[in-house]
């Protein structure tokens, strides 16, 4: 097993953390390599595999992830933004590929990834699922295909617990549509509408974000024109199609040069 790339996933106790750890463990193609959570953390120093209420795997949970990344050929990340940074500069020593599917990032923090690209392949990405992906490219096409005689509309729902909104998932749909237009997505925005608004500005593409349950991820891309309406949508019923997919994009990375990539990249959209 030792030849198979290692894989180390943060955030190990989390939703997504549990289901990459799954998917790795049971995956013929990696091995887990290690898991990482927070200092104080209650899991720290357990067996990962017991921690989750299964069979033991033989790795251990730590605090240390420098230790951890040193040990391995990929990091999954599926955290949160501060830590996303401080994990990119320690992947980046460990000449480790990181896979990065935290959401929430700031234009300003996504920009802090830079350094790190310089010395390690970063593979990010608002969702890595193939669907999603396909769904981002046909955005993409039906936008450039349509004057702005067509408003643009994004609508995702995902679970209650879900903290950032419009999704990353959302964004990357708004930044396809826009280039599509030929637009920049900052300058035509329109999100979280409420009270008195006026009119819709012609061009403008918006958001609606839904907070509800255990949904796992909806996106809609609406194009209304007067008499006629196109929808495009995915549906995720199951999160395992992300964890699926941030694997590929770790094993995909193995053997590129340092820089910055995406889905498309793995996927040769």
């Amino acid at each position: 097993m030792e030849e198979l790339p290692g894989i180390v996933i943060t955030g190990a106790s989390g939703r997504m953390g549990q289901m990459l750890i799954k998917t790795v463990a049971e995956s013929d193609k990696a091995r887990l390599a290690g898991a990482v959570e927070r200092s104080g953390h209650a899991w720290v120093g357990q067996d990962i595999g017991t921690a989750m209420g299964g069979a033991p795997l033989g790795v251990t949970v730590t605090d240390k992830p420098l230790e951890a990344f040193a040990k391995a050929q990929a990091v999954i990340d599926f955290t949160a933004p501060a830590a996303t940074l401080a994990f990119s500069k320690l992947a980046a020593q460990a000449r480790a590929v990181h896979v990065i599917g935290t959401t929430g990032m700031s234009d300003e923090e996504i920009a802090q990834l830079e350094p790190a690209s310089h010395h390690a392949v970063i593979v990010r990405a608002g969702n890595m699922s193939l669907g999603v992906n396909l769904l981002t490219q046909l955005t993409k096409k039906v936008a450039a295909a349509l004057d702005e005689d067509f408003d643009i509309e994004i609508i995702e729902a995902h679970h209650h617990h879900k903290v950032d909104a419009p999704s990353g998932t959302a964004l990357m749909l708004g930044e396809a549509a826009a280039e599509g237009r030929g637009v920049t997505l900052a300058d035509v925005r329109d999100s979280g509408r409420d009270g008195i608004t006026g009119a819709r500005k012609r061009g403008d593409i918006g958001f609606t974000a839904i907070r509800g349950g255990d949904i796992v991820g909806e996106h809609d891309v609406l194009f209304a024109a007067a008499g006629e309406r196109i929808v495009l949508r995915h549906l995720a019923t199951d999160r395992t199609i992300f964890a699926r997919g941030a694997l590929k994009a770790a094993l995909w990375g193995q053997d590129k040069m340092p820089g910055q990539y995406d889905m498309m990249d793995v996927l040769g959209l």
